[in-house]
């Protein structure tokens, strides 16, 4: 009897997987509760892929050897349940795509910054001149690729529910950039949370590399109480560290032991700017230094990278002005890195659907440097709760259009205007995506 593989969610991971599934000669069947877009239609009927839209059938499911779970259905829905209640294993693309390849797997997850750094890692891994895939939340799904490709490195951003359904990978390279609370509703707990994103370092050996932010309190504390094997490879800009990388106020070192590397890069000289980015540019570096990418070809990659869309990306200028579009800080602590690296004074743009946040952290940059604050969601009451004593003026509004027409209005020559939201979008738009691809339309209506 062949083997059985059930795909739950038909996006690019669920169809990613399928592909990767039928290549391997497995039994293949797709279901997707919502419906399934035309081009992924057209992907599993040309390749004879059973699938089914709009619906679970269960006895198509529960007959499975295993499932690839698509990393937007909760693990708690009764249907994945009475599969683990069965002793079905549920797995995620990412370890079904990792556990049949070869490949040199760099993992890099965090709470902010994943995608940025995977971006970088790639953009370096590339230039350096290696055969390398971009997957996870980024490029094409990783199970694609590993059917499709013949890469010998995958630069993998990955998710805390991507590694829930992890098990048996080994990354050769795990990244943690940060930890702060994000998906407690999920969770439950900032315990569980963290508990999650240490996973990535689960089955590494001697011969793997953890790097990892020693600034980071919660991390640090986790590691406390762990027992790692990996060659561990911190970095910092708050200290001097004898097998890491650090940076001071002007530049950012990399000294290692294993293997054996030195590399400076003066600040000023990287595209991304912002304490945030070179922790980016730190762990992304140690990386390409150890796999011996030559250090000119580093620097020359750092000089020359292109942040990724809806991240602090500079839109325009229109009298003096300057917009920008940071759509994608779907959380405090990431607008707290945008609000960080303004230099200027800021007019900024915030709200959405609150994610239970707390705004204590940000009360500083929010007094030092925004003058006012615009609110575009449904509800901003915590906004107003939070910050209206701190800044001249708050202004509520429902659309990109009259956000950036009041912050047009209200601006001052030399501000900037942040959409920092700190907040995910869905209660106005459909995506973080459309929310900056409708306030970019707008700016540029100026």
């Amino acid at each position: 009897m062949s083997f059985r593989t059930v795909i739950l969610g038909a996006g690019e991971s669920g169809t990613g997987a399928a592909i990767l599934a039928k290549s391997l000669g497995h039994d293949v069947f797709v279901s997707d509760k919502g419906q399934i877009k035309d081009r992924y239609v057209q992907e599993l009927t040309d390749a004879s892929i059973q699938f089914e839209s709009g619906a679970h059938t269960e006895t198509h499911i529960l007959n499975a050897d295993q499932v690839v779970l698509s990393p937007g259905i909760p693990p708690s829905v009764p249907l994945v349940q009475q599969l683990k209640r069965q002793g079905i294993p549920v797995i995620s693309e990412i370890e079904f795509g990792a556990l049949n390849t070869d490949a040199t797997l760099i993992g890099i997850t965090g709470t902010n910054g994943k995608t940025t750094t995977t971006m970088l890692t790639y953009h370096l891994l590339q230039k350096g001149g290696l055969n390398v895939g971009l997957a996870g939340n980024v490029g094409h799904s990783l199970a694609r690729q590993v059917a499709q490709k013949d890469f010998t490195h995958y630069v993998i951003e990955i998710s805390s529910f991507q590694l829930d359904l992890m098990y048996k990978t080994r990354l050769d390279y795990a990244v943690l950039l940060n930890i702060t609370p994000d998906h407690l509703d999920r969770y439950g707990s900032f315990e569980n949370y963290v508990e999650s994103k240490f996973r990535i370092t689960q089955n590494q050996t001697s011969t793997d590399h953890f790097i990892y932010n020693i600034d980071d309190e919660s991390i640090t504390t986790k590691l406390a109480t762990k027992t790692l094997t990996a060659n561990a490879i911190p970095f910092s800009v708050n200290q001097s560290l004898e097998n890491g990388a650090w940076a001071d106020d002007t530049a950012f070192h990399i000294n290692t032991q294993i293997p054996k590397i030195k590399f400076r890069m003066d600040l000023n000289q990287l595209t991304i700017s912002g304490k945030h980015n070179t922790y980016n540019s730190m762990a992304a570096s140690v990386i390409a230094n150890s796999l011996l990418i030559r250090n000119e070809v580093i620097r020359e990659s750092l000089m020359d990278f292109k942040n990724i869309e809806h991240r602090l990306e500079y839109v325009a200028t229109v009298k003096g002005v300057d917009y920008i579009n940071d759509s994608k800080a779907t959380n405090v602590n990431s607008a707290w890195y945008a609000l960080e690296s303004m230099k200027k004074p800021v007019i900024w743009i915030a709200g959405g659907i609150d994610k239970g946040n707390d705004y204590e952290s940000l009360v500083p940059l929010v007094k030092d440097r925004v003058r006012i604050l615009i609110c575009l969601g449904k509800n901003n009451i915590a906004l107003h709760q939070a910050f209206s004593k701190h800044v001249d003026l708050v202004i509520n509004v429902t659309s990109a259009k009259e956000a950036v027409q009041v912050a047009n209005a209200m601006a001052d020559r030399e501000e900037v205007v942040l959409l920092s939201p700190a907040c995910a979008s869905f209660d106005l738009f459909d995506s973080y995506e459309d929310r900056g691809r409708q306030f970019k339309f707008e700016v540029r209506n100026l």
